[in-house]
């Protein structure tokens, strides 16, 4: 009987995780990376589902997410974002992007904005009815590879990161080579030459920024590698995190009002 009781305890927690989006059976075991994988063909889809906000797991009726030209064209009409079927941990992301012209709603005048989650896991939606629990390294102009904890608010989704004495004007976190170091698990650490007077208006740049001009591609480089994370935006290490939770999951690219083209979305095994 004792053992029985036990044993339904620990199917009762099981289940009560995953209800609550933190970890579910069906999510997949995260697989190291040891060879190139391009999760973009050029052509389609196919390592990818579409969830939006208000609808269910693939329904996309405004044809946000599209693949024409050897791109997949993100037209920012919506909150949502596209995920991958499998998980991957140990691994390099590249991923090549560029801003188009349109912006919606209560964005058509703030800063373009989306995002690359890593390491998400559990239930579509958790997050405001939105995207997965994750880790984010943020694509929003002035603000290339800030990091968001896009979790729970409890240990399970943080990370750990050296940074400034003081925060910045927008009470965030400053990464800084050395700092103190800051647990996170709600909230963000922003890259370290982020603009003190950064505005959420369209087409901020600040004197630091590395962001090409519309139109034009940049580069995002993720290094997981364990339970680490380093951040590069067209060549230079913008951010860095150490004891990050989740160590591994799935892939997620947010549509966040704002027009994004994506041409290459490629894994790579970790330098030796």
């Amino acid at each position: 009987m004792k053992n029985n009781f036990a044993f339904s305890l620990v199917l009762l927690a099981v289940f009560s995780m995953g209800s609550f989006g933190f970890v579910r059976a069906e999510d997949p075991e995260p697989q190291k990376v040891s060879k190139k994988i391009e999760l973009f063909d050029g052509k389609s889809l196919a390592n990818w589902y579409v969830f939006m906000k208000g609808l269910n797991k693939g329904e996309d009726p405004d044809k946000v997410f599209t693949v024409h030209d050897g791109m997949i064209h993100i037209s920012g009409n919506g909150l949502g974002g596209i995920t991958t079927n499998e998980a991957f941990k140990d691994y390099q992301l590249i991923l090549e992007f560029k801003w188009g012209e349109k912006t919606w709603g209560n964005r058509v005048d703030r800063c373009r904005d989306s995002g690359l989650l890593f390491h998400s896991v559990g239930k579509d939606g958790a997050f405001g009815g939105v995207w997965m629990y994750s880790i984010e390294a943020n694509i929003i102009e002035g603000g290339m590879g800030d990091f968001i904890v896009v979790g729970d608010r409890s240990d399970r989704f943080s990370i750990t990161a050296e940074t400034a004495q003081e925060k910045s004007k927008k009470n965030a976190y400053i990464s800084q080579k050395g700092g103190k170091p800051a647990v996170v698990n709600s909230g963000r650490v922003d890259w370290y030459l982020r603009d003190p007077d950064w505005e959420d208006v369209k087409n901020f740049r600040g004197k630091n920024d590395l962001d090409k001009p519309v139109g034009e591609w940049n580069t995002m480089r993720l290094v997981c590698n364990g339970d680490k994370v380093d951040v590069y935006f067209n060549g230079t290490l913008v951010n860095h995190a150490y004891d990050v939770r989740p160590s591994g999951g799935r892939i997620q690219i947010q549509t966040e009002m704002a027009e994004l083209f994506v041409r290459r979305i490629t894994l790579l095994p970790l330098y030796k």
